[in-house]
């Protein structure tokens, strides 16, 4: 399945890459995304990952397409082309994601994460935002 995602939907999630939004208690959330030639593991064209960590740099939830994981449930269900995936936890080894489209997916990567946070008695606020790309 091809998508067509709006240009100014990519723009918007594009501008996200290498940011760093660091919250309270030394949690912090990293974005990785770019723009790639849409193909079969990426059929909307996006390589991406947007992760929350643990003061301590672990990842608690993650939200990505760097590789493919096997579907939940029987080993004989096939593998879904595309690599979107995300992990639940922090020792999730990733589960399917299906990708909608841009709006859903930072919708429910800010859902896990608000989850996660309120799991550890955290708050959403961003306290601090870090660029980490370099200027093009």
């Amino acid at each position: 399945m091809a998508f067509d995602i709006p240009g100014h939907q990519l723009e918007f999630l594009l501008a996200f890459d290498g940011r760093i939004h660091h919250l309270e208690e030394g949690y912090w959330i990293k974005f990785e995304v770019k723009a790639v030639e849409a193909g079969a593991e990426r059929p909307h064209g996006l390589s991406y990952a947007f992760t929350l960590h643990a003061p301590n740099g672990r990842r608690l939830v993650g939200f990505d397409n760097a590789h493919g994981v096997p579907p939940l449930g029987s080993r004989f269900k096939r593998r879904p082309q595309a690599n979107d995936h995300w992990h639940r936890t922090e020792n999730d080894p990733g589960r399917p994601y299906e990708f909608k489209d841009v709006e859903t997916l930072i919708d429910d990567f800010f859902n896990e994460v608000e989850r996660v946070l309120n799991e550890h008695g955290v708050a959403t606020t961003v306290i601090a935002v870090e660029e980490t790309r370099r200027s093009e």
